[in-house]
């Protein structure tokens, strides 16, 4: 596989992936799929420092999953922190694509400056748990029941690395 930016022509199956895990999981706390211009807007605003990228299978061209850089929080204090999030196709899960997509973006994270990366993990996605913890992110702490989605309460794992 290969990691790159995101471009225009993925947004259709980038919204496919984020929309199975809105509308089935708890992996994410978005209510609503994504319409294709709201993840085309997505996109537009995940460019430069804070980029969108996406793992593609050399054998099939077939998207495998997506990652993206976002500010930390909007205050100026926090520019050099940056938050991660990682999203791996159902069928592509277990083959390492989480892990060469989160690579890459510590690799850019680096790139581009920053200081510090976050990854805000719902407290019942044990492999992404995991997986930072096996790409060097420490754990620094649960925030208990912030969240609510198909009727259950959910905690938040917070975990972070030192650029």
């Amino acid at each position: 596989m290969t990691t790159r930016l995101a471009q225009t022509s993925d947004a259709e199956a980038i919204a496919a992936i984020y929309n199975l895990e809105v509308e089935t999981t708890t992996l994410t706390f978005d209510l609503e799929p994504r319409s294709i211009d709201e993840q085309l807007a997505w996109q537009e605003r995940h460019t430069g420092a804070h980029p969108a990228i996406v793992a593609i299978s050399e054998e099939s061209g077939a998207l495998l999953g997506f990652g993206v850089l976002s500010p930390y929080r909007s205050r100026p204090a926090y520019a050099t922190t940056v938050e991660n999030s990682v999203y791996v196709a159902r069928e592509s899960r277990g083959l390492g694509v989480g892990r060469e997509i989160l690579e890459e973006l510590i690799r850019l994270a680096q790139e581009h400056g920053f200081h510090a990366m976050i990854a805000r993990v719902v407290g019942v996605n044990e492999a992404s748990i995991a997986l930072h913890l096996a790409c060097g992110f420490s754990l620094v702490g649960t925030e208990h029941e912030v969240g609510r989605k198909h009727g259950k309460w959910l905690d938040v794992v917070e975990l972070q690395k030192m650029l």
